[in-house]
């Protein structure tokens, strides 16, 4: 979700001004994923080297995010949203964590769709720490795969692996991952859109999801329909 700050001081504002309307653009696109259908949704909200901003700014997102999250609560009750929140939390206020737990417990239920919000979250440290508990595995390959799809979920606090990421959408002008579900989005399809995250909207997503849809993906396979050589002969026999 990039472009907040950019955003707001295009507009002679300071760049809080473009967090807090980032954070009202995340409560329509996360009513409108559950709307078209999305099955699992998760919002990069601060990374790992996000500390490296200015301390003011990173207090003021801290403090948004517990705000965010006893706001959001009930509205994830109501529509059947599970949220959880990915991420380290040694190093988050502890307001914030005791945030973070009951909006899981109180979201616990939901099966309409799973909202994964990270905080202070590494795709390479979580690669790295679920990478330590199978360094001894001599379980075959799936097994390992599996195995360590549950270490990666215990490494940043996710109760259950979720699946592999089908499209990506990264806003504001950026093309890079940015350490990211590097591991999940091993063959995510990718649309990066110059429409900073406080302007994008649910017809953008919208727009995004059609566009996948039309896409062909193949993980790495030809599709017997693209290769003549590769069609079986119906009219043998």
């Amino acid at each position: 979700m990039d472009g907040n700050g950019r955003w707001a001081l295009a507009r002679g504002r300071p760049r809080t001004a473009g967090h807090l309307a980032g954070a009202r653009a995340a409560r329509a696109i996360v009513e409108a994923a559950r709307r078209l259908g999305v099955g699992t949704l998760t919002l990069y909200a601060f990374s790992a080297d996000n500390w490296k901003r200015p301390a003011p700014e990173v207090a003021a997102l801290l403090r948004l995010f517990r705000r965010y999250l006893a706001a959001e609560s009930a509205r994830c009750v109501a529509h059947g949203i599970r949220l959880t929140v990915l991420g380290r939390r040694d190093r988050l206020p502890t307001p914030l964590v005791q945030a973070i737990e009951g909006a899981e417990r109180a979201t616990a239920g939901g099966r309409h769709m799973r909202l994964r919000i990270a905080i202070d979250y590494s795709a390479r440290d979580a690669i790295l720490h679920a990478a330590r508990g199978l360094s001894d595995s001599t379980a075959p390959r799936d097994a390992q795969h599996a195995a360590f799809a549950a270490l990666l979920a215990a490494a940043h606090h996710d109760p259950a692996p979720a699946p592999d990421v089908d499209l990506l959408i990264r806003t504001g002008g950026e093309q890079r991952l940015s350490d990211f579900l590097l591991w999940e989005c091993a063959y995510a399809e990718l649309c990066f859109t110059p429409v900073p995250w406080p302007d994008f909207a649910p017809d953008h997503l919208a727009r995004a999801l059609a566009d996948f849809g039309r896409r062909e993906r193949r993980f790495g396979a030809v599709l017997a329909s693209a290769d003549p050589l590769l069609t079986p002969d119906l009219a043998a026999g």
